[in-house]
């Protein structure tokens, strides 16, 4: 097979591979966005015990204020958010606007920061 009769078949297999190389650059990247800016108050290992914040592992999927964490605000249990990308995209850029009242103070305005935080806390399974 010649070069030029190759290409076609590299150029679905780029568009193909792409997403899933750029979601675990997004993974990596978050991971040290979290070390950098979460990790000062919430842990992230599965079983890990949770101190001034909630343990993260699992959070994807989960119904807030739902872990075992003892001090979520009355605000965050009574908000009925799920955490779904796009909930915690959104409470990531602005957690008192979202949930008045929320405990979280630490935002992350950059969207693309905040999206890598996202694809870490999703992973987390």
């Amino acid at each position: 097979m010649t070069f030029a009769r190759f290409l076609p078949f590299a150029a679905v297999a780029a568009a193909v591979l792409a997403p899933a190389t750029a979601s675990a650059q997004g993974a990596t990247e978050g991971a040290a966005l979290f070390r950098q800016q979460c990790q000062m108050c919430h842990v992230s290992a599965k079983g890990a015990r949770p101190t001034l914040a909630p343990n993260l592992f699992g959070v994807a999927g989960r119904k807030a204020a739902s872990s075992d964490f003892a001090n979520y605000s009355p605000a965050l249990k009574a908000s009925g958010l799920v955490w779904s990308k796009a909930s915690l995209d959104r409470f990531l850029a602005a957690p008192g606007k979202l949930v008045p009242g929320t405990r979280m103070v630490i935002a992350i305005p950059d969207a693309k920061r905040r999206a890598a935080v996202v694809a870490y806390l999703q992973g987390l399974k």
